[in-house]
């Protein structure tokens, strides 16, 4: 995935393997390296992000690339503009990093990009058995609520990224407006609980103050 933003506090919590920030950094990076989906920023320095579009989608060797718009306007005519210049799909700013990853995530699936389903994911000792709906730690099984399971799930698939409290309602409970996230801080206890050898120094489930949760790799 290439990332096309030049607004760094975005720029800085890049999914992906290379960040352009502007529009001819971003043609460049293209040719050279083909990802499979572009996040573009509609508002670039030099090139703009609608003209980069255009000129992907006519290069007959990158019209397949998936291509998700950034924008911070919201008028409507500004989203149906891009997407019928070719976009896959729009995201309009102020948006947060959950948001995006779905997006990006949704944009893979539908363009038939994304990798096969995952079936399990492993970390040293740490095993998460995706299709079976099972956790152990050197082979022993740990029992997890649906939620518990949900809450490292997410935060596992996205290892070192740090989640907020409100970022993680919105992406494990779907709760896009919700007051009281006492809940995740709940779920977070339970969980290193079970799963850390020391809860009071977690390995895997890690507390960023000031800002929210990771899990650690």
């Amino acid at each position: 995935m290439l990332l096309v933003e030049d607004e760094p506090t975005i720029a800085g919590r890049r999914r992906g393997r290379r960040v352009a920030g502007d529009g001819a950094a971003a043609l460049a990076a293209v040719a050279s390296d083909r990802p499979d989906l572009v996040v573009l920023d509609v508002m670039l320095p030099g090139i703009s992000g609608l003209e980069v579009m255009r000129r992907l989608r006519e290069d007959g060797t990158t019209n397949g690339v998936a291509i998700l718009l950034l924008t911070a306007r919201s008028e409507e005519a500004d989203r149906v503009g891009g997407l019928q210049l070719g976009a896959d799909d729009y995201v309009v700013k102020p948006f947060s990093p959950a948001e995006l990853i779905a997006r990006v995530d949704a944009v893979l699936r539908r363009t038939g990009r994304a990798a096969g389903p995952e079936r399990a994911l492993a970390f040293e000792n740490l095993h998460i058995d995706i299709v079976g709906h099972r956790v152990t730690r050197d082979g022993e099984e740990i029992s997890l609520t649906q939620r518990e399971f949900d809450l490292l799930l997410f935060l596992a698939r996205h290892p070192g990224q740090v989640f907020s409290r409100d970022q993680l309602m919105e992406a494990v409970w779907q709760y896009s407006f919700y007051t009281d996230t006492a809940t995740v801080t709940v779920h977070v206890r339970r969980l290193r609980s079970k799963l850390e050898r020391d809860p009071a120094s977690p390995r895997w489930l890690q507390t960023v103050w000031g800002v929210g949760y990771r899990f650690q790799p």
